[in-house]
């Protein structure tokens, strides 16, 4: 069981939990996180545009069992995809923030 006393941060949490950056494991933490909040923010302007994944995935050209997949983060997605169904499906941009 692992020990979080003297935990005193959030960042502190996940190197515990996951290791320092760079590691495997943060690494894939990181990408996990990442991918679950790209599905979140899918699903959010999908809905706040009041369409159904069908509805959005003809209006942006892929199916819909691909926007399930992106919604349920599950596989990987194509940058250019991704941006297609923001810009063409849901009329919305993508800005991209490299750390």
């Amino acid at each position: 069981m692992t020990d979080y006393r003297g935990i005193k941060t959030f960042e502190e949490l996940i190197e515990r939990e996951h290791g320092k950056i760079g590691s495997d494991s943060r690494n894939e933490y990181e990408e996990k996180a990442t991918l679950f909040i790209v599905s979140e923010m899918l699903k959010e302007a999908r809905k706040a545009s009041n369409m159904t994944q069908e509805q959005l995935a003809e209006k942006a050209g892929t199916k819909k069992s691909y926007i399930s997949r992106i919604e349920n983060a599950r596989g990987n997605i194509q940058l250019s995809t991704l941006i297609r169904i923001f810009e063409k499906g849901l009329n919305r941009k993508i800005g991209l923030t490299f750390l």
